[in-house]
């Protein structure tokens, strides 16, 4: 089963970008000899924040709620993947030691996290449908008082299209708000990146009218621009890491959903056919 999700393929290119304006940064700071230094004071991120322009300030609130959000998606999916993780365990424990499917479907609803549950379920639905429509013609046929010796599958290929349906649902479960983890990770670097654009503009105008690359006249705007791609890459680099984490997983989880499906039409070939 394949598993389909966002693209963060634009992250390389954000990084090519900001090196590129980086390297004007080099013009801008060239210093004349006999430049005076800045303060120590004011020189922290909540003080460059509060000097800065209005644009850098709503680009910066941006990028913190692309991180807060992604953030809340990233403890939430680890939770649900830890819980998945252990209540698959423990169905396949009583999947492989149970003689009967009723036996199992009794104990799907108190492991509702698995993903395997959604996947036997549906086999098992198909299989009774199977068996009430086969138990439905012996009763119309010539000998309706004799019953059959056992239930009989009409189309195991029905089974497992059942399957292969359901573990599609499940893994569509599993890949819910991981696409704007990838979108975060694509799209806060160039947010980040337009922000340091602007600064940069800024702060070429400054010297543009004082005539002057005097370090302390080009540094406070260099600085206000420089905040704004360290935010974008704050929002986009833990982004990148578990969006890339979670898409394994769900690889894993999905692995497993086929494994068990082929399991699963193994014993009802076996002994339903």
């Amino acid at each position: 089963m394949r598993v389909r999700l966002g693209d963060v393929s634009a992250f390389p290119y954000a990084s090519e970008a900001l090196l590129h304006t980086l390297g004007c940064l080099v013009f801008a700071l060239q210093v004349q000899e006999g430049a005076v230094p800045l303060p120590a004071s004011g020189s922290g991120v909540i003080d460059i924040l509060r000097q800065t322009g209005p644009l850098n300030q709503v680009v910066f609130a941006i990028l913190i709620l692309f991180s807060i959000a992604s953030w809340g998606i990233i403890l939430s999916k680890a939770f649900t993947f830890q819980k998945v993780s252990r209540q698959t365990a423990t169905f396949l424990e009583v999947f492989r030691r149970s003689q009967k499917f009723s036996e199992v479907q009794a104990v799907c609803p108190t492991l509702p996290a698995s993903p395997l549950v959604g996947v036997f379920q549906a086999g098992f639905a198909e299989l009774n449908a199977q068996f009430r429509a086969s138990s439905s013609d012996m009763s119309n046929g010539p000998n309706p008082g004799v019953p059959p010796h056992r239930p009989m599958l009409k189309s195991l290929d029905a089974v497992d299209r059942s399957l292969i349906r359901a573990a599609t649902a499940e893994v569509n479960k599993l890949e819910r708000k991981l696409t704007f983890l990838a979108t975060t990770a694509s799209i806060t670097p160039f947010i980040g990146l337009f922000g340091t654009v602007v600064g940069i503009m800024i702060a070429f105008r400054r010297i543009g009218a004082t005539g002057s690359t005097n370090l302390a006249i080009v540094a406070p705007g260099i600085s206000e621009a420089l905040i704004a791609t360290a935010a974008g890459l704050f929002a986009a680099i833990p982004a990148t890491y578990f969006y890339n984490h979670f898409t394994h997983r769900v690889k894993e989880f999905s692995a497993e959903m086929d494994d068990f499906s082929l399991e699963f039409l193994n014993i009802a070939e076996r002994n339903f056919t």
